[in-house]
């Protein structure tokens, strides 16, 4: 499949045939990554992380702090009153 750059805005871009992108399972809106592999451009659609919440995040955390004190050194500069 060919296509051809054309300019948009100050930027250029190409159009991506519907079928072609559907094939790829991506869609109108969906976030892709770029990159340059030697003299290629490789997109890729980015993943979002699924089923991440912030309970699982904090699955195990008791509410306690296992930090102690920390020594950052003599006091200087305009802290020190």
């Amino acid at each position: 499949m060919q296509a051809t750059i054309r300019k948009w805005g100050n930027s250029q871009g190409i159009r991506i045939p519907k079928a072609f992108l559907e094939a790829l399972g991506m869609m109108e809106n969906d976030l892709v990554e770029l990159k340059r592999v030697d003299d290629a451009i490789v997109v890729t659609k980015v993943r979002k992380a699924e089923g991440l919440r912030l309970e699982d995040i904090f699955e195990g955390y008791s509410g306690e702090s296992a930090a102690g004190e920390f020594d950052w050194g003599l006091s200087a500069g305009k802290e020190v009153q």
